[in-house]
C-alpha cells in the first residue's frame, strides 16, 4: 500500500538524529547529481531544462512519500529521452504534458492489476539490448550539443539522424567541442581520484571553466541564457530559467500553446503514453529489485507502481505557467547511505533551492556541457545498468 516504505523507515523502526543525518548526507549528495542531469534530460527531451528541475522535485517528494522502496530516488530518466523527444517535437509541450498525465492514469493501473509480480518473467537478454539501444541512442542524440554542430532540424529516426549529424560536421564550434571534451573527461577521470563527491559538480565547474576561457579569446559558447527563453502566464518573458516554482494551469491553456484536447488527439498520444507507462514500471521495478539485493530489504511492487502514478498525476496539478510535465519520474537511483525516503524528500528540497536561489547562475551554464551527464547517463544503459 502507500506510504509503507515510509511508514516502515520512519514510524516501526526508531528514527534517530544519527539515521537523520545519514540521510541528510545521502539526500544532498544525490541533489548534486540530480540538478544538472534533471536539466540535461529535459534538454535532451526537447524541452526548456527548468521542467528537469520541477519532475526531479515534485516527484521526488511524492514518489518518496507514496512510493514502496526506502531507498531509491526518482526523477527523470535517460531512458525516457528516447520516447520524450519525439512527442514534444510532434505535439508540443501541453500534449507531452497530456501524454504524461495519460501514462500516470496507466502506472496507477498497473499497481492495481498487480502488474509488479511479472516484472521477474522478463529475460535478462530482454532488459541488456534493451537498455543498450537505449544507451546507443542517447549518446548519439547528445553529439549536436557536444560539438555544437548547426542543425535547425535534427531528424526524429535514427538512421537518418546519424546521417544528418554527419553533414553537419563542418559547423563544429571549436570552443562548445572544448567544453565537451574537458566536462566527459572529469566525469570519465573522476572516480579515479577517490573522492567521495560525484563527479557531475566538478565536470560542470571544469566545463565552465574552459567556457570563461573561451570568451576572453573571443570565442561563441552556446548557454541555456542564449538558447532558452520562458513566458509567464502575466506575460514576463526571461532568458534561461524561471527563478519560481511552478503554478496551476492546465496544459492547452500554456502561453503559446496549439494543443487542442480532442478525442483525436487523446487517440494520438495514447501509443506514447502507453510505452512511457511501461517502460516506467519496468525500470522502476528491475531498479528497486537491485536495490533490495544491495540492502537486504523487500519492495512492494504495488505500492511502487501506484506511488509513480501519483508523482506523475501529481506533476501533472502542479504544472502552472511553467508546468513540469514533461519528464515522467522515472530516474531510479539509489541515495548512499540513506535509511529511509526522507534522504530523497532532502533531494527535493535541494532541488527546489537551487531552482529558487541559482536559476540566474544555471542560466550561464554553457550547453556541450549539459549534455555530458545525459551521455553518462546513456552509458551506463549501455553497459546494462
Amino acid at each position: 500500500m502507500p506510504f509503507r516504505a515510509l511508514i516502515d523507515a520512519c514510524w516501526k523502526e526508531k528514527y534517530t538524529t544519527a539515521r537523520f543525518t545519514r540521510d541528510l548526507i545521502a539526500g544532498i549528495t544525490v541533489g548534486i547529481i540530480a540538478i544538472p542531469l534533471a536539466m540535461a534530460l529535459a534538454i535532451g527531451s526537447g524541452v526548456p531544462p527548468q521542467y528537469g528541475l520541477y519532475t526531479s522535485a515534485v516527484a521526488g517528494i511524492v514518489i518518496a512519500l507514496t512510493g514502496g522502496s526506502r531507498f531509491s530516488v526518482s526523477g527523470p530518466t535517460a531512458a525516457f529521452v528516447v520516447i520524450l523527444y519525439p512527442v514534444s517535437q510532434q505535439f508540443g509541450l501541453a500534449g507531452l504534458l497530456v501524454a504524461t498525465l495519460m501514462s500516470g492514469i496507466f502506472l496507477i493501473l498497473f499497481g492495481l492489476a498487480r502488474f509488479g509480480r511479472l516484472i521477474e518473467y522478463i529475460p535478462l537478454s530482454v532488459t541488456l539490448g534493451f537498455t543498450s539501444g537505449i544507451g546507443i541512442t542517447i549518446g548519439t542524440m547528445q553529439i549536436k550539443d557536444f560539438l555544437g554542430l548547426q542543425m535547425p532540424h535534427v531528424p526524429e529516426h535514427y538512421l537518418q539522424k546519424v546521417a544528418a549529424l554527419a553533414m553537419a560536421l563542418p559547423t563544429i564550434n571549436v570552443g562548445d567541442a572544448a567544453i565537451g571534451v574537458v566536462t566527459l573527461g572529469i566525469l570519465i577521470l573522476w572516480p579515479r581520484l577517490g573522492i567521495r563527491l560525484p563527479g557531475h559538480l566538478p565536470a560542470l565547474l571544469g566545463g565552465c571553466a574552459v567556457m570563461l576561457v573561451v570568451n576572453l579569446l573571443g570565442g561563441d559558447v552556446a548557454t541555456i541564457g542564449s538558447q532558452f527563453h520562458y513566458q509567464l502566464a502575466d506575460g514576463t518573458q526571461g532568458n534561461g530559467i524561471p527563478q519560481l516554482l511552478p503554478q496551476l494551469v492546465l496544459p492547452w491553456d500554456m502561453p503559446g500553446s496549439n494543443f487542442t484536447l480532442s478525442w483525436a488527439s487523446l487517440q494520438a498520444l495514447l501509443p506514447a503514453a502507453f510505452s512511457m507507462a511501461m517502460l516506467g514500471a519496468i525500470e522502476s521495478l528491475l531498479c528497486a529489485v537491485v536495490l533490495d539485493g544491495m540492502t537486504g530489504t523487500k519492495q512492494k511492487p504495488i505500492a511502487e507502481l501506484i506511488g509513480q502514478g501519483l508523482a506523475t498525476l501529481s506533476r501533472r496539478s502542479s504544472a502552472g505557467s511553467l508546468p513540469p510535465r514533461r519528464l515522467p519520474a522515472r530516474r531510479r537511483t539509489s541515495a548512499p547511505g540513506a535509511t529511509s525516503p526522507v534522504a530523497a524528500v532532502i533531494h527535493a528540497l535541494l532541488v527546489i533551492l537551487a531552482l529558487l536561489i541559482l536559476a540566474p547562475l544555471l542560466s550561464w551554464l554553457p550547453l556541450s556541457a549539459m549534455g555530458r551527464p545525459a551521455a553518462d547517463g546513456g552509458m551506463e544503459y549501455e553497459r546494462g545498468a
